[in-house]
């Protein structure tokens, strides 16, 4: 299908609003822990898709199935921002998006073991290019115990991500893209009730910034470009809507410069490139669990 202006238009949309996310991510942190700071952001996101729940007549889901959502919500949005944010206390936003865009090989990974799919021989190279990329980034970094820990915990964030994309199939298959990312998203507001104790003392203290940096994360990142995707996916395919993803780490290093003046070293741009053509190599020819992986792997 030809590509029009609207569409190209929502293209960028979805791409700034995700890659937008890592810099802004670390605005809210400067008056926020990282646990309150997903918990407000999941808590507006799930009042948003409350609205349009209710506007559009939303089915509520099976109750047999219930389980098994509230587990994925908490894989893939309370563990996922719980450990990025927590992440990006020591790792640049730009970096964080980029070690999140891995999130399709672990996806690849645990189809392996879960599934017994086919990991060809480029998958296998690209994965290797990705880790020996990601090792470059780690000894980049000058306080290198807070490196390896700030890595670490944000590819725990992106292992996470994976497991809740492998076992979306048929949850996504049965209620569609936005229903199923609205239960995820509640479910995952309500795992993070615990945090609740403490917010009210940072709620007291929070910097303009920070309250806009949170509101913004709830309302634009967390809500809008699957909208996006959801109607891109529905005019273009599913494979067309996901390719543009690729350039959210490029977008995210510029916003993080432009937002933070966070200006990666020569060893962390040199590190970038290596784990982002990792990623490409090991999704060329790519197989349809991986195009359903790139719908969620920036957020």
């Amino acid at each position: 299908m030809k590509l029009t202006f609207s569409l190209v238009f929502l293209h960028i949309l979805m791409i700034s609003l995700w890659a937008s996310a890592f810099p802004v991510i670390q605005i809210g942190l400067e008056s926020f822990s990282p646990q309150h700071l997903a918990f407000v952001r999941l808590s507006i996101a799930s009042v948003v898709l409350l609205v349009i729940a209710i506007a559009t007549r939303m089915s509520l889901p099976d109750i047999k199935d219930i389980p098994l959502l509230l587990a994925l919500g908490f894989l893939g949005f309370t563990v996922y921002h719980t450990a990025l944010n927590i992440g990006e206390k020591t790792v640049s936003a730009g970096i964080a998006s980029l070690l999140i865009s891995t999130t399709p090989i672990f996806s690849s990974l645990l189809a392996i073991f879960l599934f017994q799919e086919e990991f060809g021989k480029r998958k296998w190279i690209g994965s290797a290019v990705s880790f020996a990329g990601i090792v470059l980034l780690t000894f980049s970094k000058e306080n290198f115990v807070h490196s390896v820990n700030g890595i670490l915990l944000v590819l725990l964030a992106a292992l996470a991500e994976s497991v809740y994309i492998v076992c979306q199939k048929n949850l996504l298959k049965k209620y569609g893209f936005l229903s199923f990312v609205t239960y995820s998203i509640w479910g995952a507001a309500i795992s993070m009730l615990v945090f609740l104790p403490g917010l009210e003392t940072e709620l007291a203290y929070i910097s303009v910034r920070s309250a806009i940096s949170v509101i913004y994360l709830g309302l634009f990142p967390t809500v809008i470009p699957y909208m996006v995707l959801a109607y891109l996916t529905s005019r273009i395919g599913s494979a067309e809507a996901a390719i543009s993803l690729y350039l959210t780490p490029a977008l995210s290093f510029f916003l993080a410069w432009l937002l933070l003046k966070d200006i990666p070293s020569a060893a962390s741009i040199a590190g970038s490139i290596i784990t982002l053509c990792g990623v490409l190599l090991t999704h060329s020819k790519r197989k349809v669990v991986v195009k359903e992986t790139m719908f969620t792997m920036q957020r």
